[in-house]
């Protein structure tokens, strides 16, 4: 099924149910190895409903349906000054507004300005019950209330299928740079480092530790740690930025062109687990991640000491046994750890429910009654 206006989706819904027709919700299907199995059979295709709905530059605020991907909308902002500051894993001319706010997915800029949670204002969407529904509003400032829009926003279209959204811009910087500086691999030099960056006076747009197999795939020399620091502002600023960087370590200017390379780098197929504590002990999560890659032929490591997350990148092939991979990815970890790519058969061994109480189910049920939307996502049928 590929509806092409909001009506068409809307019966498309109310068939299903009437069917018991579970679906499979798919935009231009960039992350559909992403999260756990998807219990359906029946595709639901939405991303040929695109379009730029209204743009207020003097506002800051687009709405665009949910198909529109981030390139387009990048265009469009880019000619007035402004941008989405949604850097998400992926081709930006494949990924799209709706797919980005479903999965909660970002990237290194989320370093300064925050996800997808935070950028978006309103959403439209249709329920499992075939009900269009809307929350939040076109405007930066709004009602507080029930927030429909947080719910949905990282929801995988578990809840509904997003149709259209509203999110806020930021003014592009005039001038940019990015740096790299090599680190040490000592927990100690690690720590001294970030501790470093947190007390500058500024927030970098990005930052990211990289490994020596990151940055062998991100195209960038040497065998060590390093950290990737993107700068922006007024030519002033960046400059002030600059010399502001000396006291973590040598910098040495790279290609802008590296973050565009980190969002396509990750091998296809690849087992990818998230780990995070407070970002005061990043050096710690850190060395549990090496304790990871360490266990598997060519795996990569990135991470953003500012929010505490670091990501482990596995390349897997066909030849791969789960039970091999599984014990490299079971090492003890008293923080978060959040799987977002497996092989199929590993996820009810490694996470087999996102969902553990009676909200996240009353949720659910208030939403999609007859779960039918991504059936499985999230582990509800476990």
């Amino acid at each position: 099924m590929a509806p092409a206006s909001l009506a068409e989706l809307r019966e498309s819904i109310r068939d299903a149910i009437a069917r018991r027709c579970p679906l499979r919700v798919v935009s231009r299907g960039s992350w559909l190895d992403a999260n756990r199995p998807v219990h359906a059979d029946t595709r639901l295709e939405v991303g040929a409903y695109a379009g730029i709905v209204e743009y207020e530059p003097g506002d800051l605020t687009l709405t665009a349906r949910a198909g529109t991907t981030l390139h387009e909308i990048a265009r469009a902002t880019s000619a007035n000054g402004q941008w989405l500051a949604l850097d998400p894993l992926g081709d930006p001319s494949r990924a799209t507004l709706g797919a980005t706010i479903a999965t909660g997915s970002y990237g290194p800029l989320a370093h300064h300005f925050g996800t997808p949670r935070d950028m978006t204002l309103g959403v439209e969407f249709v329920s499992g019950t075939g009900d269009v529904v809307r929350g939040g509003g076109r405007v930066v400032k709004n009602v507080a209330g029930f927030d429909l829009t947080r719910l949905v926003t990282g929801a995988w279209g578990s809840l509904g299928v997003l149709t259209e959204a509203t999110v806020r811009l930021r003014a592009l910087p005039s001038v940019e740079a990015t740096l790299l500086i090599d680190i040490g691999s000592a927990t100690a030099e690690l720590e001294r480092a970030r501790t470093a960056l947190r007390g500058l006076p500024f927030v970098p747009l990005a930052v990211q530790l990289v490994d020596a197999a990151a940055r062998q795939a991100l195209g960038v020399a040497g065998g060590r740690d390093a950290f990737i620091v993107r700068l922006g502002g007024n030519e002033e600023a960046v400059r002030a930025q600059r010399e502001q960087l000396r006291g973590i370590g040598e910098a040495h200017d790279v290609d802008t062109e590296i973050w565009r390379r980190a969002r396509v780098a990750e091998p296809a197929g690849a087992a990818v687990v998230r780990l995070s504590r407070l970002p005061s002990r990043f050096a710690a999560t850190w060395q549990d991640a090496e304790r990871i890659a360490e266990r598997w032929p060519g795996g990569q490591l990135h991470g953003d000491p500012g929010r505490g997350v670091v990501r482990v990148v596995l390349p897997v092939d066909g030849n791969v046994l789960d039970a091999s991979l599984r014990a490299a990815l079971e090492i003890p970890f008293d923080g978060t750890r959040i799987y977002e790519r497996l092989p199929r058969a590993l996820w009810p061994a490694l996470a087999p429910t996102a969902m553990h109480g009676a909200i996240d189910r009353g949720v659910k049920a208030a939403f999609d009654p007859h779960y039918l939307l991504n059936p499985g996502i999230f582990g509800e049928l476990q």
